[in-house]
């Protein structure tokens, strides 16, 4: 099934249940209000959420309503648990070629996460501003010290994710990196069918910037850990609580793509094509989406527009 959370301006928005063409869409009101009910009880109310989501599919249910990811919320618009994981950087030179991916996990803030339309907006353009685009899970409880293919188990919902960064305050304060966007629905593993598999999606993610696409490869490719991997290293000393927010970044090496502005330079160091500055300027726009073989967006997208300064 495919979830929503539309805005109203409450905290926590309003549960919405989205057809898999992501059409029509359905309060999920007589059921649940905010998406972190259901996580928190999942085994009850999901399987009433499946049965609206399969009536909406089938065009049976009254007071159905055109879906429009311009009203939506981040899916779980605060989050108990936020996690990235990426790569440390530099990349050891002496790693070996096959070895496995170092995999660091970064505590973000899941306070207030941004909706998939939401303007991103920035009181400084001396902030070296930069996006990394990647995919997430949200988990049901995973007790502490599962391993990785048990920890796979605990993925309840998938999204887009896509993680604001300020590239001149990583090193002394990377602490307060912005907020992350999610995509606007969020949908369950066996939406995707056999495109999910061992905790890696096989289906193209794309990243443009400014109409140029800057990224289109396969993120089984792009994101060089599997979803188990990232769960399990949280989990080591402690228990995941349901609710909890895991992205995974896709790394810049991946078939040449640059799913950021930094691993564009670090391709293009003087081809011209980085934005003036070398970095994200008021008024850019950064879309994300996952293609899958027919070259539909099962996630829907992440459009952003950058907003530098206020007043």
């Amino acid at each position: 099934m495919k979830l929503a959370t539309y805005k109203d301006g409450s905290r926590d928005g309003q549960l919405v249940v989205v057809s898999r063409d992501l059409t029509r869409a359905h309060f999920a009101t007589g059921i649940a209000t905010r998406l972190q009910q259901v996580l928190d009880d999942w085994n009850y109310m999901a399987p009433q959420l499946q049965q609206l989501y399969e009536a909406l599919n089938r065009g049976q249910v009254r007071h159905a309503f055109d879906f429009d990811p311009r009203l939506c919320a981040a899916p779980l618009p605060r989050a108990f648990q936020l996690a990235w994981a990426t790569r440390p950087s530099p990349v050891r030179p002496e790693a070996e070629p096959d070895a496995p991916a170092p995999l660091r996990l970064e505590l973000c803030a899941g306070d207030a996460l941004l909706g998939p339309r939401d303007v991103a907006e920035f009181a400084s353009d001396g902030w070296d501003l930069d996006a990394e685009a990647g995919i997430a899970v949200v988990t049901g409880d995973i007790a502490a010290g599962t391993p990785a293919l048990e920890a796979l188990e605990g993925v309840r919902l998938l999204t887009l994710m896509s993680r604001w960064r300020l590239r001149a305050l990583d090193a002394s304060d990377a602490g307060f990196s912005p907020p992350p966007a999610l995509g606007p629905v969020a949908v369950t593993p066996d939406e995707l069918g056999t495109a999910w598999e061992g905790g890696r999606l096989h289906a193209d993610l794309q990243l443009t910037w400014n109409q140029r696409r800057l990224a289109r490869c396969n993120a089984a490719e792009a994101l060089p850990w599997h979803f188990g991997q990232a769960l399990a290293r949280l989990a080591h000393t402690r228990m995941l609580q349901a609710g909890s927010v895991v992205g995974c970044a896709a790394q810049a090496e991946a078939a040449g793509a640059s799913f950021s502005v930094q691993a564009l330079r670090a391709h293009e160091p003087a081809s011209g094509d980085a934005p003036t500055g070398g970095w994200l300027r008021h008024g850019d726009r950064l879309r994300l989406e996952l293609l899958d073989a027919r070259g539909q967006a099962p996630l829907g997208a992440i459009e952003q527009a950058v907003a530098i300064g206020r007043g």
